[in-house]
């Protein structure tokens, strides 16, 4: 029995920060049933699709049998842009008028109302007017964080959150509600602490400038002797003396840590101290420190590292479900497959 064993979800199909959050629902032992076109169900294995049943359905021509399953569900996940349920005849309204409980998870880039809600994007377009993007990567240009930190951070993660949040309320008053999950908002909503060391006065509104975005020379990434990276993040003093201590770094110049005057040319004496040894060898020293080192591993090696394995992190090359629980372990579900409407409904009596 997981946290979640008993909560059914109807997923409509998607891609990115729905069918993620989905999975996460499953994981933690929810039924998931995915709806999809004729025709659309994949044969090729995704991750993000494990763990749930998945029947297809025209929504154009039968969306009554899909009202029929959001009768006796707890909750939907859709991901389309704004209008597209109404237009089915799966609007929030429609829902709620046969299950008056049930919590309706939309997931968009844009969100449901605004000057751009209507408009395509992707996830390098919802970072670009968050301020996000902007304040990540080199002085000379932005670097894209991957989809991890909209689709799956600002994204999905929101999602899941709201929908819990909105469950356990639909529990105590009967009454479920819309989650309205942007991935703008959500990313504007992680970016607070940024925004407030800013109105603090200590955070600057450009790239490789402050303490966490590759200005300061004691966080950040160096490359080795043989071309891999190196992860330093030595902030707190005692963390700082140890990482000097370990690499040899007596240098009296060091001991301005904070002071951003002379950042630059301390990255530049630290790049050049990083080349003299391979990333290996570099972990093997600092390895048992507190000097907050770790070498940058590929997502292929990162399966063997040695304190993920130890973790489980993996199974069979798969992420593990997170978070852990102490009383009801979260289980990684099997290959999507597929299922007939009809045995659904007589499940979900």
């Amino acid at each position: 029995m997981s946290v979640l064993t008993g909560l059914r979800v109807i997923e409509f199909a998607g891609i990115g920060p729905g069918p993620f959050a989905a999975m996460m629902l499953a994981d933690m032992g929810a039924d998931v049933v995915r709806i999809e076109r004729p025709g659309a169900i994949r044969q090729d294995y995704e991750v993000m699709l494990r763990g749930r049943r998945v029947v297809s359905l025209d929504l154009k021509r039968d969306a009554a049998t899909a009202l029929a399953l959001l009768a006796k569900a707890d909750a939907l996940i859709e991901g389309f842009r704004p209008g597209v349920m109404e237009r089915l005849g799966l609007g929030p309204d429609v829902v709620a008028a046969v299950n008056p409980k049930l919590v309706y998870g939309r997931m968009t880039g844009w969100g449901q109302s605004g000057p751009l809600a209507e408009r395509a994007g992707h996830d390098i377009t919802y970072l670009a007017i968050t301020g996000i993007l902007g304040a990540i990567g080199t002085k000379a240009a932005p670097v894209p964080p991957l989809n991890v930190v909209g689709d799956f951070g600002g994204g999905a993660l929101y999602l899941v959150v709201g929908l819990l949040a909105a469950l356990l309320s639909a529990r105590q008053s009967g009454q479920g509600q819309v989650v309205d999950a942007a991935i703008t908002d959500g990313v504007v909503n992680m970016l607070s602490m940024f925004h407030g060391m800013m109105a603090g006065g200590h955070w600057r509104d450009a790239r490789e400038a402050n303490l966490l975005d590759g200005g300061a020379h004691f966080y950040g990434t160096y490359e080795c002797a043989d071309g891999k990276f190196i992860a330093v993040g030595a902030i707190e003093p005692q963390f700082y003396a140890e990482l000097r201590a370990l690499a040899g770094l007596t240098d009296p110049v060091f001991d301005d840590q904070r002071n951003p005057a002379v950042w630059p040319l301390l990255r530049h004496k630290f790049a050049a101290a990083f080349l003299t040894r391979t990333r290996d060898e570099w972990a093997a020293l600092f390895a048992g420190s507190d000097a907050c080192v770790a070498p940058v591993l590929s997502l292929i090696e990162a399966r063997s590292d040695p304190h993920l394995t130890a973790r489980g992190n993996f199974a069979s090359g798969e992420p593990a479900p997170a978070p852990r629980f102490s009383r009801t372990a979260s289980v990684a579900g099997g290959r999507p497959m597929a299922a007939d409407v009809s045995a659904v409904l007589a499940d979900w009596q």
